[in-house]
C-alpha cells in the first residue's frame, strides 16, 4: 500500500487541502488504513470528477480506491454484475457490450464507489461496506443505510464493491434526436406537455446570452432493426464504435458540437455512455490554470418559475455566470430515496462558472436563497462554498441523517473537508 501527503480538489481545482492519500490495493488494505487513521479521520475518493471538496479531508487520510478495479462476476440470468469500487464505469460498460450488456446505473469515467457516494443509485442493488469499526457488511437496497450512503458523501462508510444491475441491449448505439426554442418558457412548455416523449437520455442546454434560446437533445438505445440499412454496425451490432473526441454525457454530442452520425429518420447515430473514453480531467493538484465553480441545484416540479428566475439572474448583464455562455437542464422523474439525496422530482440546472469571476460568491449566495425558497436544493457533491445555515433548509431530513451517522460512527472516523465546513 502507497501512501504520500499530497494537496486534493475537485474537479473544478478550487479549495485545495493537504492530505495523506493511501492507495489500498485490497479490501484489506483499506480496512487497515481505516483503523490507523489520524486524529482527523478519513474519507474515501474515486477519481476526483465532482466539483466540492466531499473527498478531501485536510490534515486526515482519503483513500484512493483506483487499485480495486476488478470485475468480481456476471449473473447473466439474473442480470446482475459484483465489481470493487475503483471501477470506471465506463470501463465496465465496455467489458460488458460483447455480451449485448450494459450498467444500468449509467457509464462514464466515474468509479462505481465515487458515483454511489455523490447520489447516483440507480442500477445499484447492493454494497459492501466497509465500517468505522473496520469490519465490513452487505448492505441491500431498501435498507436505512443503503439509502443514507447512495449520497452520503462517503460518511457513512467505504464503499467496497456493489452489485449492479445490467440491462440488455441489441447494438452499441443511441438515437439522438435535437429540438430548438425560441426561449426557455417554449422549452418548459414542450417537455411538460403530454406529447413530450419520456427519452431514457435527455438534457438541455440554454443560452445565458440573447434571447436565451434553448436546444434539447434526447436519445434512447438503437434495436438492430432500427438501426440503417446498409450502416457498418449491422455486421457488428456490439462492436465498440470508433468514435473520437465525444462528451461523457449522451445525448448531447449535437449541443456540444461533437459526435453524432448520420442516421436514418431525424436524427444521428451516437455511442451507448461509456463506449468511448471521454477526457478526464486530472485527479490532484489544486492548479489554478481553468478553475471553475460547478453550480448545480434541483428545483422541485411546479415551481418553473424559480427555475426561470435563476436563469434570468444567471443570464442577466451584470451576472458573474454570464461567461459560462450556457447552462444545462434536465428534466427529473423521481426523488432520492436517501437523507441527503440530491435528485428531486422535477429540474436539474447546472452551470460551470469561471472560478475568478469578480462578486461570484455573493451571487451564488443569492442564488441558493431562491433555491431554498423553492424548496429544491443544491448538489453537495458539486459543492465547496454552501453556506451551512441553508443546509437544513434544502435537506430536511438532516436530522435523520446525523443520528443514523452517530449511531454507526460514533467517533466521527468518516470526514471531510465538507462534512467540517457543513457539520454534517
Amino acid at each position: 500500500m502507497d501512501d504520500d501527503f499530497v494537496p486534493l480538489t475537485g474537479a473544478g481545482r478550487t479549495a485545495p487541502s493537504l492530505a495523506l492519500l493511501v492507495r489500498p490495493r485490497s479490501a484489506a488494505e483499506a480496512a487497515g488504513a481505516v483503523v490507523r487513521r489520524g486524529p482527523r479521520g478519513a474519507v474515501a475518493r474515486g477519481r476526483g470528477r465532482s466539483g466540492g471538496d466531499a473527498a478531501q479531508n485536510a490534515g486526515g487520510t482519503v483513500l484512493d480506491l483506483a487499485a480495486l478495479d476488478r470485475i468480481r462476476g456476471l449473473d447473466g440470468a439474473a442480470r446482475l454484475v459484483v465489481c470493487e469500487a475503483g471501477v470506471e464505469l465506463g470501463a465496465l460498460a465496455r467489458a460488458l457490450l460483447p455480451l449485448g450488456l450494459h450498467p444500468r446505473a449509467g457509464a462514464g469515467p466515474w468509479t462505481v464507489g465515487g458515483a454511489i457516494a455523490s447520489g447516483y443509485g440507480t442500477g445499484v442493488a447492493a454494497l459492501e461496506l466497509l465500517c468505522a469499526d473496520g469490519e465490513s457488511r452487505t448492505v441491500r437496497r431498501g435498507e436505512p443505510l443503503f439509502d443514507a450512503t447512495v449520497g452520503g458523501l462517503g460518511l457513512t462508510g467505504v464503499v467496497l464493491s456493489a452489485t449492479l444491475a445490467v440491462r440488455p441491449v441489441e447494438t452499441a448505439y443511441l438515437r439522438e434526436r435535437t429540438a430548438r426554442f425560441r426561449d426557455v418558457d417554449a422549452l418548459l412548455a414542450h417537455w411538460t406537455g403530454g406529447g413530450a416523449p419520456r427519452e431514457p437520455y435527455a438534457r438541455a442546454r440554454v443560452g445565458l446570452a440573447g434571447r436565451g434560446r434553448a436546444v434539447l437533445a434526447t436519445a434512447a438505445p438503437v434495436p438492430y432493426a432500427g438501426l440503417p440499412r446498409g450502416h457498418r454496425a449491422r455486421r457488428a451490432p456490439l462492436a465498440p464504435p470508433a468514435f473520437a473526441g465525444l462528451p461523457a454525457f449522451p445525448g448531447v454530442g449535437s449541443l456540444l458540437g461533437a459526435g453524432s452520425l448520420p442516421g436514418a429518420g431525424t436524427g444521428g447515430l451516437r455511442p451507448l455512455p461509456g463506449l468511448v473514453r471521454a477526457r478526464v480531467l486530472p485527479a490532484y493538484g489544486p492548479g489554478s490554470a481553468g478553475a471553475f465553480v460547478r453550480y448545480r441545484c434541483a428545483v422541485p416540479e411546479g415551481r418553473e418559475e424559480a427555475l426561470r428566475g435563476i436563469l434570468a439572474l444567471l443570464a442577466g448583464r451584470r451576472s458573474p455566470a454570464r461567461g459560462a455562455r450556457h447552462a444545462r437542464v434536465e428534466r427529473v422523474y423521481a426523488d432520492g430515496a436517501g437523507p441527503l439525496a440530491f435528485p428531486v422530482r422535477g429540474w436539474c440546472l447546472t452551470v460551470d462558472v469561471p472560478a475568478g469571476a469578480r462578486g461570484l460568491g455573493r451571487f451564488l449566495d443569492v442564488l441558493d436563497e431562491r433555491v431554498a425558497a423553492a424548496g429544491g436544493r443544491v448538489c453537495l457533491a458539486e459543492d465547496a462554498r454552501l453556506r451551512p445555515a441553508l443546509l437544513p433548509v434544502m435537506y430536511p431530513r438532516l436530522a435523520a441523517f446525523r443520528e443514523l451517522r452517530a449511531a454507526l460512527d460514533p467517533g466521527s472516523v468518516f470526514r471531510s473537508d465538507l462534512s467540517r465546513r457543513l457539520g454534517l
